[in-house]
């Protein structure tokens, strides 16, 4: 019983930290994306909405996340986004069309 007990403990600990690490890799890429795009990433906004299983190229099970995040075009809007990690890996992301503030 204690076995248990101290392995789902282990797990939970686990999940928990691999999780912190994902959310910073999910800002990173959040923040490249919008750099991309001439559109600044409000960090504070970034959060895991959905979690589940997927399969990488290989065929190997990983934990496939979906964070949403907000980005801004001129500091007044907000465009929500969302991107997909498989793993470590970036999967996929969606920024809706926007229109670019006056140069």
């Amino acid at each position: 019983m204690e076995f248990a007990l101290l392995f789902i403990l282990i797990a939970l600990a686990w999940f928990w930290l691999d999780s912190m690490a994902k959310r910073e890799r999910a800002i990173l890429l959040g923040s490249e994306l919008a750099a991309r795009f001439n559109l600044q990433l409000l960090d504070e906004t970034v959060a895991c909405s959905k979690l589940w299983m997927g399969r990488n190229r290989r065929g190997h099970a990983q934990l496939l996340r979906t964070y949403e995040f907000d980005v801004s075009a001129n500091g007044t809007d907000r465009l929500h986004c969302h991107l997909m990690l498989l793993g470590n890996q970036l999967g996929s992301w969606h920024i809706p069309p926007y229109l670019q503030p006056d140069q």
